[in-house]
């Protein structure tokens, strides 16, 4: 059990929002605020907004295909004219919510429809004034708030060619293998969204200069001249699902585009600006945030679709998940730092654990998963490796093998070689292999006839994972044999395992409410019912204290030493004459048994 979920490369929802927000808010740290003085040392005077409370505005949307905007007589490109808008007004609108929509079908340009750009440019105008700077006497600068923002999307396209290994024969769309070999592996295409929402940020603050906490100071513009600053205008697309996403192509004669302008609070936009925010000193991959924007569409979905009151018990069961998470950890590194015999555990089980997440490891590198997953199954696979360390002798003796390498002695510690857990773990894996052996065989014929991979190297990996992805969790049973047959528990890590089993609850929990694949729900109930046959023994198998345990000693022996106190801690070996008569009597007993 202590490899719970080793073999999901998903982490745990509530666990992996924890951890997304401490990596990237770690990240997203920019440089330090500069100090908001003058360069001759006087102290900046506070901003002002350029637009005071109730404003009359005047919103000009113009769309074109280039990037910087001039051809303000064009009235094609003008796609949406709204006169007389409050700004600040919370109660106008169809709604009464200060909102209003304007949706029309465009037509698509050839050079968007061949991987093109289409813009939109916004203007904000005072009442009477106009957005060109060639109207003399109708423009203004200072009444004047412009923002530009790409229509469009691009997203890449890997393609992996995949067939059956026997056959050769694909299941592949023959475009996508056309346009495989003319693109080559990766293809960035136009991806297009037919929702934006403009929000003009309902802000008054009098901010100084140079002291904008970031990433509100990316927003926050100043005007050179008069020191005040401009109301921000910001691109609000923060709900549109990637999965609503379709490419742009030939096909395509039109596309539809609906605009909604909107007021946006202080806090509201400030929760918005953080999650979009993209440190300049961050070292992850473009491809990563795409990655980023996929999982995080799940979490969007709960937000949207759960009910509110569970959605609220899932966030306080998440943050009681990381905590559980970390105390789990904690404990397993104390339980194998400290542990110095390896009576009753069964030390196979630790080293296939090694093999399980070694598998993991390679097959997410083959498939190209999320670099934070890969990290992580990297720091679990050193954490296996270290723990073969305390569970066997490994030496490492200084005399190379064909003059490079040294020499590496691994052998089992004596305490485990010494007593009968070693010959009740060998037993425990020989009936294993008998239920394991052929399942692993008519799993591997299956997916050779019947699936399709990249190479013999990707369907052996695949195969792995697969078949431990499905079986696996037999492989938790040895430790449960050994109890049997020791009819005893105490030397089993009961702070890890209960920490371990809560967060399975946890993961229940999230396994029915963000949508995730079947096999990983049931996953994680076959999880839940090893630990209750856990549980089972652990009642059956209770402290008796005139038994003598496996280590030799008694609760009512006055020689020993009385470690009953803590059903969960093996009982020290007392330091008498006796110990040995009552070990060679508690062998006795288990070959009995």
């Amino acid at each position: 059990y202590i490899s719970v979920n080793r073999y999901h490369p998903e982490p745990d929802c509530g666990c992996l929002i924890f951890i997304i927000w401490a990596i990237s808010s770690w990240f997203r740290r920019g440089p330090a605020t500069p100090d908001p003085s003058t360069p001759t040392g006087a102290p900046r005077l506070p901003s002002r907004n350029l637009f005071p409370k109730e404003s009359l505005m005047d919103l000009y949307v113009y769309i074109s295909e280039d990037e910087v905007f001039s051809d303000f007589n064009n009235t094609r490109s003008l796609f949406w004219f709204q006169r007389d808008l409050v700004y600040g007004d919370w109660s106008t609108g169809v709604d009464g919510d200060g909102c209003y929509e304007h949706s029309l079908d465009l037509d698509i340009p050839e050079k968007v429809q061949m991987n093109g750009s289409l813009y939109i440019h916004v203007y904000f105008t005072k009442s009477g004034f106009h957005p060109d700077p060639k109207r003399k006497g109708q423009y203004r600068r200072l009444a004047t708030v412009h923002a530009t923002r790409m229509l469009n999307k691009f997203k890449r396209r890997k393609f992996v060619k995949t067939k059956n290994l026997l056959t050769g024969e694909t299941e592949t769309d023959p475009e996508m293998i056309k346009r495989a070999e003319s693109h080559g592996p990766v293809e960035v295409i136009s991806h297009w969204h037919p929702n934006l929402t403009i929000n003009m940020v309902d802000d008054h603050t009098p901010w100084v200069k140079g002291s904008v906490p970031p990433p509100l100071d990316q927003h926050v513009k100043f005007d050179a001249v008069s020191g005040d600053y401009y109301p921000i205008v910001y691109f609000n697309d923060y709900w549109n699902l990637q999965k609503d996403y379709y490419p742009i192509n030939e096909s395509l004669l039109t596309l539809p585009l609906r605009l909604s302008y909107c007021p946006l609070s202080l806090w509201r936009w400030q929760l918005y600006a953080a999650q979009n925010a993209r440190s300049p000193w961050n070292f992850l991959p473009e491809d990563t945030y795409e990655q980023s924007d996929e999982d995080q569409d799940s979490v969007k979905v709960a937000l949207l679709e759960t009910n509110p009151y569970l959605l609220g018990v899932t966030i306080v069961v998440s943050i009681v998940h990381s905590i559980f998470e970390f105390l789990a950890f904690k404990n397993d590194i104390q339980f194998w730092n400290s542990r110095q015999s390896m009576e009753g555990l069964s030390v196979r089980s630790i080293v296939f654990g090694v093999f399980q997440s070694l598998v993991v490891l390679l097959y997410i590198l083959d498939n190209e998963t999320n670099f934070v997953v890969q990290v992580s199954v990297f720091i679990g696979l050193l954490i296996d490796f270290w723990k073969i360390t305390k569970v066997m002798d490994v030496k490492v003796r200084w005399r190379p093998v064909l003059g490079i390498f040294p020499r590496l002695s691994i052998k089992d510690k004596s305490t485990y070689v010494q007593s009968s857990t070693k010959a009740f773990d060998d037993m425990a894996f020989r009936y294993l292999s008998w239920l394991l052996y052929p399942l692993f065989g008519c799993y591997a014929v299956y997916s050779v006839l019947y699936q399709e991979h990249k190479g013999w190297y990707s369907f052996v990996l695949g195969m792995l994972y697969g078949f431990l992805l499905t079986f696996g969790f037999i492989t938790m049973t040895p430790q449960l044999f050994i109890n049997y047959k020791m009819k005893s528990v105490a030397h089993l890590p009961w702070r890890m395992l209960t920490y371990k089993a809560l967060n399975t609850f946890i993961d229940d929990l999230f396994a029915f409410v963000i949508k995730m694949p079947m096999m990983y729900r049931i996953g994680c109930l076959r999880d839940d019912v090893v630990f209750f046959v856990y549980l089972y023994q652990r009642w059956i198998y209770r402290v008796d204290p005139n038994r003598v345990n496996e280590f030799g000693t008694s609760g009512a022996d006055p020689n020993g030493v009385v470690s009953n106190k803590d059903s969960t801690a093996p009982a020290e070996v007392a330091a008498t004459p006796e110990a040995p008569a009552l070990t060679e009597k508690a062998e006795e007993e288990k070959k009995n048994d």
